[in-house]
């Protein structure tokens, strides 16, 4: 790519601004996410984005390989639990991305972190935005071991109401909405659902400035305020 693109150069010019409100804001939260002394269980993902050939801004996303313990062949973001050595939330969603499916670091550029979700087993996951300028020198590269397929989607279906489905669920009183968005790649269908659809909902509100075209009604967790058992 000889040039950048505009429309995200604007976009990366946007979100460094970005500060979450202060009902979402977690005072652990920093510019490169939580602090590694903070005492809690971390993870972080990546979230991707590059202008596609339409001119419309996509995430890269995965389906978890079918070898897995857990969630196998769910899809999610990249990005998994911090390890000793990471300094920061950055570092962790960037080592993972590498490691789950060949991202060199340095096509990223980092523009901002938003506000951290927390499951309902007090595990802290931290979005980390990023912007992929070169789309053309990324070569998926998956670790077949955790990674069955790297694909993407658009960014902007997370805040429509086509090819979504919702189920009501209720945990420790706490009753809230399950949201699974539909995906055709291919021959291929995909689902994105639970968390990691309510980070892109939240990622997705955050880039075009406007909330979803549905009720969202999150679990009360997920804003870093889990319930104590």
């Amino acid at each position: 790519m000889s040039e950048k693109s505009q429309k995200l150069l604007s976009l990366a010019q946007q979100l460094r601004l970005y500060k979450p409100p202060d009902s979402l804001n977690n005072p652990t939260r920093r510019q490169n996410g939580i602090p590694r002394c903070a005492k809690t269980k971390t993870a972080a993902v990546l979230i991707c984005i590059f202008e596609g050939n339409d001119g419309d801004l996509r995430v890269i996303l995965t389906e978890r390989s079918s070898r897995l313990s857990s969630h196998s062949g769910e899809v999610s973001l990249p990005g998994g639990k911090r390890e000793e050595g990471d300094a920061d939330d950055v570092e962790t969603a960037l080592r993972e991305a590498t490691e789950e499916i060949g991202l060199d670091p340095s096509l990223v550029n980092v523009v901002t972190v938003l506000e951290p979700f927390m499951t309902k087993y007090a595990m802290t996951v931290v979005p980390v935005v990023g912007i992929l300028f070169d789309k053309k020198a990324f070569n998926p590269a998956p670790n077949v071991n955790e990674v069955e397929t790297v694909f993407d989607v658009p960014l902007e279906m997370f805040l429509k109401d086509e090819n979504r489905r919702e189920q009501e669920k209720e945990w420790m009183g706490d009753k809230y909405l399950l949201h699974f968005f539909d995906y055709q790649s291919g021959s291929k269908m995909y689902t994105v659902w639970a968390i990691t659809a309510s980070i892109l909902i939240r990622a997705a509100s955050v880039v075009y400035q406007r909330p979803p075209a549905f009720l969202e009604r999150k679990p009360t967790f997920w804003n870093g305020n889990p319930i104590k058992l």
